[in-house]
């Protein structure tokens, strides 16, 4: 059975958060009184509304609200896209050197690192993390985005010298615009930062949209860059829901989307964007499977492998959700995760102890049980969990669960759960096992545990996604991140996320005016 944490703590961080003004242009400022003709607050969907323009964040561990702030209307996204235009067609801020914006977004980062505690035990509160994760994967983990995109953005070749054809070129690279980021409730902190970082050092003016779930800990991140010295208009916070979010988007004012989410709202995304040629960066589902070849050490292959699984409570898209045995030691494996499973600890997400928190809202919880069904009813059985823990008494809470003897061609191994469910699949040999990771509309994670690293690396070449690991899982801030087929589009991290902020220009100069090895900074 489940372990529960039976002994919450609480963090000293932690109290009710009630805000009832928005983060404009650097500015907090009382909400526009009405919404854009034709778009009220209410149809710009509020998903937790305790009077049509106020959210209500609801802890899914007591079920009680803890906190409320403004829901963002149209007219506040016009508000935020016209100071962001302002500032960007000024120069204010593209037009510092990068020294400048990079003393600027250091200042955010250390802010940040220094209430990192503070906005762990938000996130927890509000999403259900286990708190120990949430300190080092949504808020340590944040500022080593930040940091990493400093340390990018400061070696990036702005401007190039080429030797043309025709005669000498300067390739510039430049700030995109204005930047609308979009951010899930899953990971808000480390998602914000992959976007604000290297939009912000790149020159871009951004505003920001968190998702209702978890905008608490997002007034944290305005206060730290109220006070780090950004000029006017370089960045806003709106809260809101999908209705505001697909104003946002389709503005007019908006150069680029940066968006992170499901894969029905990252189509609709493109699809809105697309009406103003916006670039759109879609960082998506996954439905990831991690291989375990016959010759691995299993002790080494289940231990990386849980963590990996159950991560932040099944609510990661690079999560390993199928787990690929041979058959020859299926059973095996399959004793061994299931007691895995098993001895996690469940129960209040800002109790040290907990392992599995909640699920972030009772719709959540109830698809996960819901799949669980199905998974049966398809055939699957279940090895571990299964069902709602007996305790605690309140909350969202799935057992950590896996289902067993799972066909590829099953619902549950098929489509993105977003829950504590696992399912295991057996293969007969190698070949099948590719087939089988790369039999799904996704393409974002993946993993293969062996003896042999070569052949790891083998497998790893064959499968098709944009991030994979040899008996290890990970995700290094260094290195280009993103899916392929259904898992989206564009890439974070590294020098080619840094790129995604800024637009290309070629510069052609007469025979001899420059010489081969010119190269400037922004």
């Amino acid at each position: 059975m489940t372990g529960t944490a039976e002994h919450p703590h609480p963090h000293p961080h932690l109290s009710p958060r009630h805000h009832t003004r928005l983060f404009v242009g650097g500015v907090f400022t009382e909400p526009a009184e009405s919404a854009a003709p034709g778009r009220s607050a209410e149809s710009a969907g509020p998903a937790r509304s305790g009077g049509g323009d106020v959210i209500e964040v609801v802890s899914p561990h007591s079920e009680t609200v803890i906190g409320r702030v403004p829901h963002a209307s149209p007219a506040d996204v016009d508000r935020a896209v016209t100071a962001a235009r302002t500032a960007f067609d000024s120069g204010v801020w593209a037009g510092l050197p990068l020294d400048e914006r990079i003393a600027v977004v250091t200042r955010i980062k250390d802010g940040l690192a220094a209430r990192h505690e503070e906005l762990a035990a938000l996130i927890s509160a509000q999403n259900g993390s286990p708190y120990s994760w949430s300190v080092l994967a949504q808020a340590l983990g944040a500022v080593m985005v930040w940091d990493s995109a400093i340390a990018v953005a400061r070696a990036f070749p702005h401007e190039e010298a080429r030797t043309g054809v025709l005669g000498p070129l300067l390739v510039r690279r430049e700030p995109v615009g204005v930047v609308a980021a979009v951010v899930p409730w899953n990971v808000p902190q480390f998602t914000a930062a992959a976007k604000l970082a290297p939009a912000l050092l790149a020159g871009c003016s951004v505003i920001l949209k968190p998702a209702p779930e978890t905008p608490l800990d997002a007034y944290v991140l305005a206060e730290v860059a109220a006070g780090a010295g950004l000029p006017e208009g370089v960045l806003s916070v709106l809260p809101a829901g999908a209705g505001t979010a697909e104003y946002l988007v389709g503005h007019p004012g908006v150069d680029k989307v940066s968006f992170t989410g499901s894969v029905a709202a990252g189509k609709r995304v493109m699809e809105v964007a697309a009406r103003h040629l916006s670039r759109v960066t879609l960082e998506l589902g996954g439905k990831s499977a991690a291989i375990v070849l016959p010759d691995a050490d299993l002790d080494a292959a289940v231990a990386g492998i849980v963590p990996s699984a159950w991560m932040n409570n099944g609510q990661a898209c690079v999560a390993q959700t199928r787990v690929l045995a041979p058959r020859s030691h299926y059973d095996e494996i399959a004793d061994r995760l299931a007691a895995a499973a098993a001895a996690l600890v469940t129960g209040d997400p800002l109790d040290p102890a907990t392992q599995v928190g909640p699920l972030v809202t009772r719709r959540q919880r109830d698809r996960s049980l819901d799949y669980i069904a199905l998974g049966v009813h398809e055939g699957a059985k279940v090895l571990a969990g299964g069902g709602r823990p007996a305790a605690p008494d309140t909350g969202w809470y799935v057992e950590p669960t896996l289902l067993g003897d799972v066909d590829n061609g099953m619902r549950v191994a098929r489509e993105e759960i977003f829950g504590p469910v696992v399912c295991l699949l057996p293969y007969d040999d190698e070949e099948q096992a590719v087939r089988i990771a790369d039999d799904s509309d996704y393409g974002l994670s993946g993993s293969v545990w062996t003896g042999d690293l070569e052949r790891g690396l083998a497998v790893a070449r064959r499968v098709r996604t944009g991030t994979y690991c040899v008996n290890t899982f990970s995700l290094d801030m260094y290195g280009p991140f993103g899916g392929c087929k259904d898992s989206g589009m564009g890439r974070e991290f590294g020098p080619e996320g840094y790129a995604e902020y800024l637009e290309q220009k070629t510069i052609h100069l007469p025979a001899g005016t420059v010489p081969a090895d010119h190269v400037t900074p922004s």
